[in-house]
Order: C-alpha cells, then structure tokens, then sequence
C-alpha cells in the first residue's frame, strides 16, 4: 500500500476508531485473488470485544462507501484486535502487556524473559524468574535497549480476574 493511500486512510479512519473508544493500530492493504484485503487493527486498554469490532467494521465500511478511498475495485474489510503474538513497539502495547511474561531482545545482553511488572515513560521494571530454585530478581530495561519485544504465551498461569475471585 502506498504511503499515500495509508496516510489517507488513516486521516479518514481515525476519528472513526476514536469515537470508539480505540486505537488504530495497523491499516494494512493486500491482494487476494482479484480483490484487496483491507485490514483494520485495533486495539485499548481493556482489549476489543467482538461486538466493538462489529460495530467499527459497520461505521467503517459506510465511511468507505462514501469516498473513493479505496478505489473502484471489490475489497474485504476485516476489523481485528492485534494476535497474542504481535510484538510490543509503543508504550501502550507494554502498559497491555503488565503482569505477563515477555520476552525481550536487547541491544547487548542478548534474549530475556522475565514478567513486566511496570512500565515507565523511560523504560520496563521486570522480574526475572530464578533459575534452578534460586529467587526472582528486579531488573530495569530502558526503551533505548529493547531490539524486539513479544508476550509469552502461558498456558498454565492464570488471569487477575481468576486470582482475585
């Protein structure tokens, strides 16, 4: 997608995500077959309901029919939180992310996972697990030293909402 076709989407769609008490996360353009894909991530602080996705998908397609933003061709619009997987860029996304464990790269020392305890204008407090029955220990990483950052998935731990119930 053109540089210009992304900003213009965005100028147009933004508001849209706003109202809706979100943010825009990705607008991404691609082929499928003969149509494009147009795909619309989203995301806030409390996460996205399927409903909410409905609703801006809705709002959103209506606002397209209105403008030639996409252009005369056939398009799938698809509104989607992001994946468990995508990775950690902005300050919000590691806000999301305190309590669970990621995995970071960092521009030396190599790859650490440790839990996200909290998040700062400047950086990450972490809590890296002991290894081989020694105790946690606290580490603070800056912004400036993180390459790649991702959640790690835990199957076996279990939410706030289940520990304080």
């Amino acid at each position: 997608m053109s540089t210009t076709q992304s900003e213009r989407l965005r100028g147009l769609l933004e508001p849209l995500v706003s109202a809706a008490e979100l943010d825009l996360e990705e607008i991404e353009v691609s082929r499928a077959g003969r149509r494009r894909m147009l795909r619309i991530t989203v995301d806030s602080d409390e996460g996205v309901e399927l409903d909410a996705c409905a609703e801006l998908s809705r709002a959103i397609s209506e606002k397209l029919d209105e403008t030639d933003a996409m252009g005369e061709g056939e398009y799938v619009l698809e509104v989607s939180s992001p994946g468990a997987d995508r990775p950690l860029t902005e300050r919000r996304h590691f806000v999301r992310a305190t309590g669970r464990l990621v995995k970071l790269q960092l521009k030396e020392g190599g790859d650490m996972v440790a839990r996200l305890l909290t998040v700062d204008d400047e950086g990450l407090d972490l809590e890296v697990p002991g290894v081989k029955g020694r105790k946690p220990t606290a580490r603070r990483v800056a912004f400036d030293d993180i390459v790649k950052a991702r959640v790690e998935i835990e199957f076996n731990r279990k939410d706030k909402k289940e520990e304080e119930a």
